[in-house]
């Protein structure tokens, strides 16, 4: 088996060894239900809902990846602002509640973070991050869910980088290394500056600034956003003059660590910019200056913050020297496997992948497209188990996972068969967005005179669901 050969073997293992369970997508929202009814029992929170986001509502989340939650306070159907120590307030009396339960560990209160943030570890051993009103958090979860859409790749190499980067130890913005967001633009910035291009420069799905678009009523807001990022994602996908990127996996893992070899020296000139898809000079860039950070990784949907604004000079160092030595590895031609797996994940998980099955070799073509078979990942719990949440009013995973499991688990389909079911069907927002919507008009309102219309509703539709469900 050859250095690639191995490396792609090696990482679809990995792929089946991090993949959420059953029970984890079970326990997530077994925790989200707990929190609701402790939030409804706190008279400071009366109204107020429970929301996820983060990499769970992106689908980007781990069998151990942790679970993040806005509590969004009421304000009819507007969207609520709250100053920080108002906020801070909040979470004191959250984590009282949390204390008088009993049951929740390590709780941690972060003060002095730009978002006042509870963190504790629930039941299940799932680490759990509480903040007030994060909508904007909420609404970068779903475009990031969306983005998916145009090549499930970018699933893959976001759970491939964010595993690596935890064996490597710069996965900890605490610890002054990049926080989970950042490696996420990391890989889409990788997808908009590879040969060809998988990703268009982010302005091209949303072009302007989506933290300042979210004012005034949350539903119109919303639903703004959610068809500006659908129509240009529809767009992209039936552009049938678009070149399509072939490589495989392992080629774009290969690729994506070589590309970062030099960042400690080039953060200093340059930042990356995914909302343009290119690194941009920092001198002259009226957005970013003046310069006070030691690598900036543009939000793209909150320009011009700095995603990795927590890095500092010294773990920079580390994070480079981290892309060089796996380069180097991954290049070798006398690598084997225990060497590959050891580099790119913890110990514990892999004793995971040591014991996943080799499987075919075959079942992940070369041509970088998603595999037609892979019936052993078990990406999202099957149909009864989702029929079993949502009877408990939890929120539903995105509808995609419908079509994968109708389909034997595969995974998103090529981007040719994408683009023949686009034109039967438009690209819609993630299922769970007005499912969301909806239970936040029901429990907000208080009044029939503060319910908004249906009209005002966001609507949309499943993704791509088949005929069977239909």
């Amino acid at each position: 088996m050859n250095g690639y050969s191995l490396l792609e073997h090696t990482l679809r293992n990995i792929l089946r060894s991090i993949n959420p369970l059953d029970e984890d997508w079970s326990m997530r929202f077994q925790l989200i239900d707990e929190l609701r009814a402790m939030v409804e029992n706190i008279e400071s929170l009366r109204g107020a809902t429970v929301e996820p986001f983060g990499s769970f509502v992106s689908n980007l989340f781990t069998r151990w990846g942790d679970l993040d939650i806005s509590i969004e306070l009421p304000n009819g159907s507007y969207i609520s602002s709250a100053g920080k120590k108002y906020k801070l307030s909040l979470l004191e009396d959250v984590r009282k509640a949390l204390k008088a339960k009993g049951g929740y560990r390590k709780l941690q209160f972060i003060t002095n973070a730009r978002v006042p943030i509870l963190k504790f570890q629930g039941n299940y051993n799932i680490s759990c991050d509480i903040s007030i009103n994060n909508l904007s958090g909420q609404m970068k979860s779903k475009i990031l869910y969306w983005i998916n859409m145009i090549d499930g790749r970018f699933r893959d190499m976001v759970l491939l980088v964010k595993e690596w980067a935890k064996a490597h130890n710069i996965n900890d913005s605490k610890a002054g290394t990049l926080n989970s967001y950042s490696l996420s633009l990391l890989v889409v910035f990788h997808f908009q500056t590879c040969v060809p291009a998988i990703l268009p420069p982010l302005k091209e799905i949303y072009p302007g600034n989506m933290v300042d678009d979210l004012t005034g009523v949350r539903a119109s807001a919303e639903k703004f956003i959610e068809e500006t990022c659908a129509t240009n994602i529809n767009r992209l996908i039936l552009n049938k003059s678009r070149a399509i990127n072939k490589s495989s996996l392992s080629e774009l893992f290969i690729s994506f660590i070589a590309k970062f070899c030099d960042i400690s020296s080039k953060a200093s000139a340059q930042g990356i910019s995914p909302f343009t898809g290119q690194w941009e000079d920092i001198e002259g860039n009226m957005r970013w200056l003046p310069k006070t950070y030691t690598i900036f990784v543009e939000d793209p949907f909150e320009q011009p913050a700095n995603a990795a604004r927590g890095v500092s000079s010294k773990q920079l160092t580390r994070i480079a020297e981290a892309f060089r030595r796996t380069h180097f590895m991954l290049i070798s031609s006398n690598q084997n496997q225990n060497e590959v797996i050891s580099t790119l994940v913890k110990p514990h998980v892999s004793k995971f992948v040591a014991r996943t099955p080799a499987g075919n070799q075959n079942n992940y073509s070369r041509n970088g497209l998603r595999p037609q078979v892979q019936a052993q990942r078990a990406i999202k719990p099957p149909l009864q188990v989702q029929h079993q949440l949502q009877a408990q009013r939890a929120i539903p995973p995105p509808m995609r996972a419908q079509h994968q499991l109708h389909a034997q688990r595969a995974v998103l389909p090529p981007i040719q068969a994408q683009i023949q079911l686009q034109a039967q069907r438009p690209v819609y927002p993630p299922f769970q967005a007005h499912r969301l919507q909806d239970k936040r008009v029901d429990r907000n309102q208080n009044s029939s005179a503060q319910r908004p219309t249906q009209a005002n509703r966001v609507q949309t539709q499943p993704i791509w669901r088949p005929k069977s469900d239909r």
